[in-house]
């Protein structure tokens, strides 16, 4: 990525932050809301922030298993250590947080999977398999809350009930796309050259029979990976289930801020299947952390769950721990990660 288009993206995710805070706290009492704030017991701050880490560290732990699995498979390796597969987790979340549609998390965890010495094919099914299972679930889940759960969700989304219906298409035509591509590499074989050619034609590349090569080797190696999964249902099995409970723990998070205000009325399944619904609704957003439109939804959809002076307080603490906190502990490991690598490069 560009020094430029690095800069554009943070500023663009630093001004829709900005836009979004000011709308948060215009016209409202700010010690009030910092008051409130302080209310929140620690006994569930700390196990929501506990929630928050280990739905990053959830990521890195389904990578380092498939890594394992794969490289035990062929050459009896163990790949990637479990800690460094966490960082690919972190590394992910910071860059999916600051670009449009988190589209800008797996190429860079690519690069750093790839500069650590593991199988490009290897590491792109591993990302693939972790980014199905992760919407798949998702999609689960969608499909049970507005089939079981029609008409209270109709009843608390109010208007941003067409938006669900959105969020959870959008995820729905993910999944099969992800699914087309790992299933039939020859249509990445047809992408790969198409591009190829083209960046030929704009003279960005040169021709060479070299490249063509290397091109073919990568899709017969990640054939042979997606080859390897089909024939490994029950590590698939486990990863959904790992993923289920990492959706599991920033829903329940919420619940955990509703406890520490020392709230009551509201069942957890309520607070959950409302978060849950929240998610589905702005995931596939084209927002840099889906910032704003996951604020103004959780303000309509939990007026009822946090009442009084407790909703602003209530989203400052669940979205500052879910999304805010875990974002600059990703920029610590990020900025981390990269003077650890250069230390390396100097010694070398």
């Amino acid at each position: 990525m560009s020094a430029k288009k690095r800069a554009f993206q943070i500023g663009l995710f630093l001004v829709i932050m900005l836009m979004t805070f000011y709308a948060l706290f215009s016209g409202r009492n700010l010690r009030e809301i910092a008051d409130a704030v302080a209310e929140m017991s620690p006994l569930y701050l700390i196990p929501a922030a506990g929630l928050a880490v280990f739905f990053v560290c959830a990521e890195g732990y389904m990578i380092w298993y498939l890594l394992r699995s794969m490289k035990a498979h062929k050459s009896g390796g163990k790949g990637s250590s479990l800690f460094r597969c966490i960082q690919y987790s972190f590394i992910g979340f910071f860059y999916s947080g600051i670009t449009p549609s988190a589209s800008g998390g797996q190429p860079v965890q690519l690069y750093y999977m790839n500069k650590d010495g593991n199988r490009g094919s290897d590491s792109a099914v591993v990302l693939m398999t972790v980014a199905v299972a992760y919407k798949f679930v998702l999609v689960v889940m969608g499909f049970g809350i507005l089939f079981l759960w029609f008409h209270p969700l109709i009843g608390e989304m109010g208007k941003y009930f067409p938006l669900y219906l959105l969020g959870l298409s959008l995820n729905v035509i993910l999944v099969i796309i992800i699914l087309g591509v790992m299933l039939f590499p020859k249509v990445i074989l047809k992408a790969a050259l198409l591009f190829e050619g083209l960046f030929i034609r704009m003279k960005i590349w040169k021709p060479s029979d070299q490249r063509e090569e290397k091109i073919q080797a990568f899709i017969d190696s990640y054939g042979n990976a997606v080859t390897w999964l089909k024939a490994h249902k029950g590590k698939l099995a486990y990863i959904i289930f790992v993923t289920f409970l990492q959706r599991c723990s920033v829903f329940i998070l919420t619940y955990m801020v509703y406890l520490g205000f020392g709230l009551e009325g509201t069942s957890a399944m309520k607070v959950i299947l409302l978060q849950a619904s929240v998610y589905i609704a702005v995931d596939m957003l084209p927002l840099p952390g889906a910032q704003g439109i996951t604020e103004l939804m959780y303000q309509a959809v939990f007026a009822h769950v946090f009442t009084g002076m407790y909703l602003i307080p209530s989203m400052l603490v669940s979205r500052g721990i879910n999304f805010y906190f875990l974002l600059v502990v990703s920029l610590i490991i990020v900025v981390a990660v990269r003077i650890g690598d250069k230390r390396r490069t100097v010694l070398q």
